[in-house]
């Protein structure tokens, strides 16, 4: 056995190796394969299928992969700033799933977070006001310690919203012609005999893949050009640029238009999981020319990762080294090409320090090694803290404008830190202004090791003291591990509080979600006093009541279907109300 197992690791790593010269072997057009465009879906219904199915990456077997809509990779989604859009998502999977609309300004319970599970076989029809500005936004799961697994086979999709400030810019807009989407991930795929293509659930891949495609090249036209970016990996950052050092210009980060179009002098630009970025190229007068997007990874910081080939389960050949990310070929201009880029794009008005309303400070640190996974490279926790489902680590206020001090005092990790349903503004970085091409709207920015950076933000719109929003590291299996906390919008003139009279009430609801029972805690305060515990559904329609119960109680939920309730406990003078997940 054991010398099997050692030719299998061999084969694996002669084949992934083989792959990887492949790669990085950029003047064979035969190994190239046509870079897959995503279907796009415009308006304002929108039907969404998760499901089981197959992909042809490699020769030979088929892939096993998740897809939306039939794809490995689900549709674009083109929305219109104002409008109100109503998604189906229907579960086909054999696992419940979420999915969370990343970088969109929306009520906590439309999230798609993990207090949204979507049980197999179930439908998901959230519905929001789209608020956000003009950009590239992205939805995928977002299951508790199952978001890097479905991302891993396949489930996500890109979101560009359309505003009239960018639609009256002469910018490319024509999608897949002059305005691409490229979704930067990549994966490991395993070689033994029984598996052969199967994906490995690593957190760093051996093979590049845009799009779903290995080995990708396309044909733009000689003209400006503009390249939505998402990186999409679990873990790996990508410092790209193009192979002849070609000028490139940012104008839009996460959440939308930079005030102008900002370029790169060193023409190198670093991208963590979870960013967007858009950049505009000129490629006037270079028709019949090519060249190649790369990524510049042996010259990445060594705390971002992927600067590194790694150890043990960590290792991976595309680690610490220089690889083809996309092989451009340049053909004929389209009819009315543009052929400028803007010397200007909008007005951004940020919030200043001196407008805050309050400061909050987040530290990122290492627990001990023997509190993660022990397969792999450590993990991270906020405030010496992993998350737990029933702990709101913040109650935020509607309106108010806070900072949030991001420290990371991880030896080891610098950490992509994303937050829901807000935009904020990078105030400065150890105490110094951020690059400029980092001053615009984001919700995911990369702490380094041993800094600390301060953002922004207003929240605003929404509240919902039952239902929260996430923040969590996005280097996926960090989140999955506990490296993430939750914080719900209040308005104290309205709703229902956990809070009476500035004091938390107490009341515990174990297991959440629950199946079959669920046991329900109240504080010692509540001992002599008559108390009332209901059920209600999100239609506010009751399901279930007991008068007169002690301070514990296990209640039945055989008969109550899978889906998100209200339990409150309530007397003459107080009443709690929490988020009760049934799952059966």
């Amino acid at each position: 056995m054991k010398l099997v197992s050692k030719i299998n690791v061999l084969n694996k790593h002669s084949i992934a190796i083989t792959l990887c010269c492949l790669l990085l072997t950029t003047n064979l057009r035969a190994q190239y394969n046509q870079l897959w465009i995503p279907d796009t879906l415009s308006g304002t219904q929108f039907n969404l299928t998760l499901q089981d199915t197959f992909k042809q990456f490699l020769p030979g077997q088929q892939t096993i992969t998740e897809g939306i809509n039939g794809n490995w990779w689900g549709p674009t989604l083109f929305f219109n700033k104002g409008d109100t859009v109503h998604i189906n998502v229907i579960n086909q999977l054999q696992d419940s799933s979420t999915i969370h609309w990343h970088g969109m300004h929306l009520p906590a319970v439309m999230d798609g977070g993990p207090h949204q599970p979507i049980p197999s076989m179930t439908i998901w029809s959230p519905y929001y006001k789209v608020m956000n500005n003009a950009a590239t936004y992205w939805y995928h799961p977002h299951l508790h310690m199952m978001t890097e697994e479905q991302v891993i086979r396949g489930l996500g999709g890109l979101i560009i919203v359309r505003d009239s400030v960018e639609s009256m810019l002469n910018l490319p807009r024509t999608y897949g012609i002059d305005d691409i989407p490229l979704v930067l991930s990549d994966r490991r795929f395993d070689t033994t005999f029984a598996n052969q293509n199967q994906l490995s659930m690593e957190h760093l891949g051996d093979t590049m893949m845009v799009n779903g495609t290995l080995f990708p090249e396309y044909n733009v036209p000689a003209q400006v050009v503009r390249f939505r970016i998402l990186n999409g990996a679990m873990e790996r950052a990508y410092k790209f640029g193009f192979s002849d050092s070609t000028a490139f210009s940012v104008i839009s980060t996460d959440g939308g238009l930079l005030n102008t179009p900002i370029s790169i002098n060193t023409k190198r630009f670093i991208i963590s999981p979870g960013e967007r970025v858009e950049i505009l190229v000129n490629l006037n007068g270079r028709q019949g020319q090519s060249l190649d997007l790369m990524a510049f990874n042996s010259t990445l910081p060594p705390d971002y990762p992927g600067a590194s080939a790694g150890i043990g389960p960590q290792f991976n050949l595309l680690g610490g080294r220089d690889f083809l990310i996309l092989h451009l070929t340049i053909g004929a201009q389209t009819l009315n090409p543009c052929v400028t880029i803007p010397g200007s794009l909008t007005t951004n008005t940020f919030w200043s320090a001196a407008s805050a309303t309050n400061t909050r400070h987040i530290v990122f640190s290492d627990p001990p090694d023997s509190l993660c996974d022990p397969n792999h490279f450590g993990c991270g926790w906020f405030d010496s803290t992993f998350f737990d489902i029933n702990t709101i680590n913040y109650y935020i206020n509607r309106n108010a404008i806070e900072i949030w001090e991001l420290e990371n005092k991880s030896g080891y990790f610098s950490h992509p830190f994303h937050m829901h349903d807000v935009q904020f503004y990078i105030l400065d970085r150890n105490g110094s202004l951020p690059p400029t091409y980092e001053r615009g709207w984001k919700d995911v920015v990369m702490v380094r090791k041993n800094t600390t950076v301060r953002v922004i933000a207003k929240f605003q719109d929404y509240a919902d003291s039952l239902n929260p929003y996430m923040y969590h590291c996005h280097t996926l299996f960090h989140e999955d591990a506990g490296m993430m906390g939750q914080f719900v919008v209040v308005d104290p003139s309205i709703g229902i509080s956990e809070e009476v009279n500035g004091i938390k009430k107490l009341m515990n609801i174990f297991p959440n979600p629950a199946n079959d029972e669920v046991n329900v805690s109240l504080g010692i305060d509540y001992l002599s006093i008559k108390n009332n515990i209901l059920i209600q559904n999100l239609m506010g329609v009751t399901l279930f009541e007991l008068n007169n119960v002690p301070i514990e109680i296990k209640i039945k939920t055989t008969n109550i279907p899978n889906g998100i309730y209200f339990i409150k406990s309530f007397n003459e003078t107080n009443s709690i109300t929490k988020k009760l997940i049934i799952q059966h």
